[in-house]
């Protein structure tokens, strides 16, 4: 005789049965020694062959079979610039396209639209090309006086320097501010990229970004914008300035915005003095160093309401178990916050920008 199978132990076979295989994955909170980062980051954010179940579908179905475009100054390649190689994707793309830069100086403006999702930027780790160009905010606009411009969801760069060549600002030319690169579409990833400039460097303007690896360069408000972005084992290079010297100025205007920005096993170095973590250019800033490496280039303060003492209220300074002359928290503004470890958690963690859904390792070609 057949034992019957009870009809609920029966029902909970068939759903484990048919239920999507969704791979395990580790922990997404940052390893605190900086030495077990990399294996960490590689154990999570794995290729997309390893990654079934775990990306959004519209992620996963775009990475499949990407595109390569060859760039080569001089010729060789598909294209001999960067924008005619971008101007040969076709508006409302969906599948990536990897436009790979040969080395060499690329004195290019580039604006990558929103109806172009799914471009990277590639180019050779042995020998990063340039891109460069010397736009000004007093013929552009500052976000707009960009080197590089990515509008789209998705955009990625990998191994370039980019450059905002103008010179420095003075204190006497209007409009001198120069961005080197501006990221304002979401879910993008910057990997190992130097970006310089001197004022206003990076645009980090809006939606999750990723930067890792990175070094960025500059004086005076150097990140700035109102995305939502991790920078995790990247060096901020602190320029010196005749007058003020800033990192950040995030530009969250209320506590009900959802953006921000995470430092994590960074490094703050430099030949500036008296340099401020970050600024109230905006009422409610929100941004947290943790597990980071600051040199004396930091003042002692560590952060400025921008001469706005009514923001000493509103803005979300956070510092996580920084390490280094300019880390001591004993002269630090009364406004700002050495945090617990229950309150640096989803500062320290993949989570902050919802990664597992969406990021992937830079290309390999």
């Amino acid at each position: 005789m057949v034992a019957k199978v009870p009809r609920v132990y029966a029902t909970i076979c068939m759903v484990l049965l048919f239920a999507p295989v969704v791979l395990s994955q580790g922990s997404t909170e940052i390893p605190a020694v900086k030495s077990k980062v990399n294996a960490w980051f590689a154990s999570i954010i794995k290729p997309l062959k390893e990654r079934a179940g775990t990306l959004d579908p519209e992620v996963a179905k775009s990475e499949a079979q990407p595109k390569i475009i060859k760039v080569k100054k001089g010729g060789g390649g598909d294209f001999d610039t960067i924008t005619k190689a971008i101007a040969s994707v076709p508006i409302g793309n969906n599948k990536r396209v990897i436009i790979f830069i040969a080395p060499g100086v690329y004195k290019e403006k580039i604006t990558i639209d929103r109806n172009k999702p799914f471009i990277t930027l590639l180019g050779d780790p042995k020998s990063m090309p340039t891109v460069t160009f010397d736009g000004t905010a007093k013929k552009y606009g500052t976000v707009d006086s960009a080197t590089i411009i990515a509008l789209s969801n998705y955009f990625v760069a990998a191994y370039l320097n980019i450059e905002n060549s103008s010179p420095q600002p003075d204190g006497k030319r209007v409009g001198a501010q120069a961005v080197a690169l501006r990221v304002s579409g979401d879910r993008s990833a910057i990997y190992d990229c130097k970006l310089v400039g001197f004022q206003d460097t990076l645009c980090d303007d809006r939606g999750n970004h990723f930067f890792k690896n990175c070094i960025i360069r500059g004086t005076v408000d150097f990140i700035f914008g109102s995305g939502k972005s991790l920078y995790l084992d990247s060096e901020l290079y602190v320029e010196p300035d005749l007058g003020l010297t800033v990192i950040t100025a995030q530009a969250r205007e209320s506590s009900s915005e959802d953006t921000g920005y995470s430092f994590v096993h960074g490094k703050i170095s430099g030949s500036a003095k008296g340099a401020f973590l970050g600024r109230a250019w905006k009422s409610s800033p929100r941004v947290v160093y943790a597990y980071s490496e600051m040199s004396k280039v930091v003042n002692p303060a560590g952060w400025s309401h921008n001469s706005q003492p009514e923001r000493a209220k509103t803005v979300y300074y956070g510092e996580y178990k920084c390490i280094g002359e300019g880390a001591s928290p004993s002269k630090r503004a009364s406004f700002a916050k050495q945090l617990t470890e229950k309150e640096a958690k989803p500062f320290i963690s993949l989570d902050f920008i919802g990664a597992t859904k969406w990021l992937l390792p830079p290309p390999k070609i």
